[in-house]
């Protein structure tokens, strides 16, 4: 878990700024800027309408008595694409939109039930109803 959170914290914002230092020498300031932001106009938009259709999934599996793990799971990646394209930078607005399209988002759903199989069968991930 120390080697990703590394990776997090020093390794991608270290390459987040040579990307973008070389966008800016490469296409110049302002479209870099305008890039950047349209990325996350363009981000929060489909974070707002895949989160929307995740709400509504869940509530018509709730209605008709079925779990909705797999709509919490679209949600969870929806959240975390949503919060990743707030960060400015080309790899983590990638990585957002991977998250964000239904079509790339299966295996970022697939490797996190994956994740928390192996936890709740190592006992460090359960669920307690009260």
């Amino acid at each position: 878990m120390f080697r990703i959170l590394l990776l997090f914290i020093i390794i991608v914002p270290a390459l987040e700024i040579a990307l973008l230092l070389l966008s800016g020498r490469t296409l110049g300031l302002l479209p870099t800027v305008l890039l950047i932001i349209s990325t996350g106009v363009l981000g929060a938009w489909l974070a707002r309408r895949e989160g929307s259709e995740a709400i509504q999934k869940v509530n018509r599996q709730m209605q008709t008595g079925q779990m909705p793990g797999d709509a919490i799971l679209d949600g969870l990646c929806i959240l975390i694409g949503g919060v990743v394209l707030l960060t400015p930078g080309f790899i983590t607005d990638a990585v957002g939109f991977l998250l964000l399209i239904p079509a790339t988002r299966k295996p970022f759903k697939r490797w996190m039930l994956t994740f928390i199989e192996r936890k709740m069968k190592n006992g460090q991930f359960m669920f307690i109803r009260r």
